[in-house]
């Protein structure tokens, strides 16, 4: 690989959500900061939107690692398309609870309000982050709702936050859950990165992975970059590294533009985009020699 190359201990842009290499871009801050305020006031739903690839995954495991061991006792279920009883026995095992697998939804319920009683005795707030959220089950999402219902005087026994994509907002404006919908107090949409951030990204994860050295992607092939994964975390990663493997094809130390160009063409998500952009200014040269042509005859 190209790591030895360009003086890297590691490859900087794997797809994979490593907090290691987590950039506090605008969007995400604010998410995050969002989150914890909403945590630490024991709210009982919130949730977070986003684009697929703009680091929702990355962020519930940011916010997970920010809070408190002290305070909170946390969940996380990555995949929820389960059923009312399964997200039941799922929660209780991330919870370190010990539950009967031969109970009914009734007695499962119950224990799991033992459970949370127990750590609300202890000064434990437990918090449950569902990814995918956009995916779980509308009687999965009820079930959910019934476990927030559980609570002391003072505060609820259970916080959730539900990360998806956009359609999990269509879900909620089912008229069949408004009470679930009524109920999220907090909630934040991630955009993409902006032109700005994109070298600010990039450098970011160099300097994570180890380089030291001098500007690897020039200005040229950063804005390309941008125009071709439209600022989306996950393909800026995929196109940069393909960039780097084109670049150290050739031999050279640098990013150049058609790096970007050839790698964008070879990312199904982004390619069509670049052949559109490409089209377009062939489209401009191609009238334009027409209108050179015509002035000279």
């Amino acid at each position: 690989m190209y790591e030895a190359h360009f003086g890297l201990r590691e490859p900087p842009f794997g797809i994979t959500p490593d907090t290691s290499f987590a950039y506090a871009c605008n969007s995400h801050q604010e998410a995050l900061n969002t989150l914890l305020v909403a945590a630490r006031n024991g709210e009982g739903f919130m949730k977070v939107t986003g684009e697929v690839g703009t680091g929702k995954t990355l962020l519930c495991r940011r916010f997970l690692r920010a809070l408190d061991p002290a305070r909170f006792v946390s969940a996380y279920i990555p995949n929820p398309y389960l059923e009312p009883e399964t997200l039941m026995f799922a929660l209780a095992e991330e919870l370190g609870v010990r539950i009967d697998r031969g109970g009914d939804q009734h007695h499962l319920l119950r224990e799991l309000n033992h459970a949370l009683l127990d750590f609300a005795r202890a000064g434990k707030t437990v918090v449950a982050c569902m990814d995918e959220a956009q995916a779980m089950p509308q009687e999965t999402l009820e079930a959910l709702r019934l476990l927030t219902n559980l609570e002391t005087e003072k505060r609820k026994l259970l916080q959730v936050v539900l990360f998806g994509q956009p359609e999990l907002d269509d879900r909620l404006a089912q008229e069949s859950i408004r009470q679930l919908r009524q109920r999220i107090t907090f909630q934040y949409r991630l955009s993409a990165l902006g032109a700005a951030e994109i070298e600010q990204y990039l450098s970011h994860r160099l300097r994570v992975a180890g380089h030291r050295g001098g500007t690897l992607f020039l200005p040229a092939a950063v804005r390309q970059l941008h125009r071709a994964s439209r600022g989306i975390p996950r393909l800026v990663n995929i196109i940069a590294h393909k960039s780097l493997l084109l670049a150290f094809g050739e031999g050279v130390q640098q990013v150049l533009p058609r790096h970007v160009r050839g790698a964008a063409a070879d990312t199904p998500a982004a390619s069509a985009e670049s052949r559109g952009w490409w089209l377009a200014a062939a489209a401009v040269m191609l009238v334009g020699g027409g209108i050179t042509l015509a002035y000279m005859q």
